[in-house]
């Protein structure tokens, strides 16, 4: 992996984010790994991606949201939102091209975000594994969902490390303002989603629902009957880097 590097970027007035980042030039498109929720850039991935495109010779990028990882910032500030503002920042600087996004979980939802911000000739494609859009709505009980819009924080069990899992209203609120899968998707770049059937986290139905809320009519479900949520066996792996050898045009 190549060193960490930071950005700065505008927060406001007269104020800035620090966002951590690790970045490799070559041919395009150039690759922008999107973690999912508490996640880093440091994930498995996210480095088998990025040690691909070093391989290969393809631009990567591979980035910390803000209050994340290495990013500066307190992770109770953290939005979708603002997040993508990060996502885009170093998109401008590094991959001012060909974009193929590649989202993990929650980062299928910013990758979604991302490309519908970028004119059309930028999109390349989108590659989303166990992708979870429209978390805020789905994921939560009416109940959860009824304390987050009262200003509670909600704290769930997390099977990946011995904290609760934290959800902050400020997130909530604003992925609320964001839902895409109930209605069309304007997004007409080649997709390639990969799901596992016992994922306890994201119901693989929610790839099936972007499917075809994509206007894209070259979209491709992977279906892996006995793959988890975090798709990081040896043979997952193989599968993600198959679909970015693809839509990186080196296939």
């Amino acid at each position: 992996m190549t060193q960490t590097r930071f950005q700065t970027i505008p927060d406001g007035t007269n104020s800035f984010r620090r966002i951590a980042h690790r970045f490799t030039p070559g041919k395009g498109p150039a690759l922008v790994f999107l973690p999912g929720y508490m996640s880093d850039m440091a994930g498995s991935k996210a480095k088998a991606v990025f040690d691909w495109a070093v391989a290969n010779g393809q631009a990567c990028l591979l980035l910390d949201y803000s209050g994340c990882g290495e990013s500066a910032g307190d992770f109770a500030d953290g939005t979708l939102s603002r997040w993508r503002e990060d996502v885009l920042a170093l998109v401008e600087v590094h991959c001012p091209g060909e974009v193929v996004f590649v989202g993990s979980s929650m980062g299928g939802w910013m990758m979604l975000l991302c490309a519908l911000a970028l004119p059309e000739e930028r999109r390349a494609g989108l590659i989303g594994i166990a992708p979870a859009p429209d978390f805020t709505n789905w994921g939560y009980t009416e109940a959860d969902k009824t304390k987050l819009a009262a200003g509670e924080i909600i704290f769930e069990a997390n099977a990946y490390g011995p904290e609760p899992t934290p959800t902050y209203p400020g997130l909530w609120a604003d992925g609320q303002n964001l839902l895409l899968l109930d209605q069309p998707i304007a997004l007409t770049c080649p997709v390639r989603l990969l799901h596992g059937q016992a994922d306890p986290d994201v119901p693989h139905e929610v790839s099936l629902r972007l499917a075809k809320a994509l206007h894209s009519a070259d979209v491709q479900v992977t279906l892996i009957k006995d793959g988890d949520h975090r798709l990081s066996r040896p043979g997952d792996i193989a599968l993600i880097l198959r679909a970015v050898a693809e839509l990186a045009g080196a296939a």
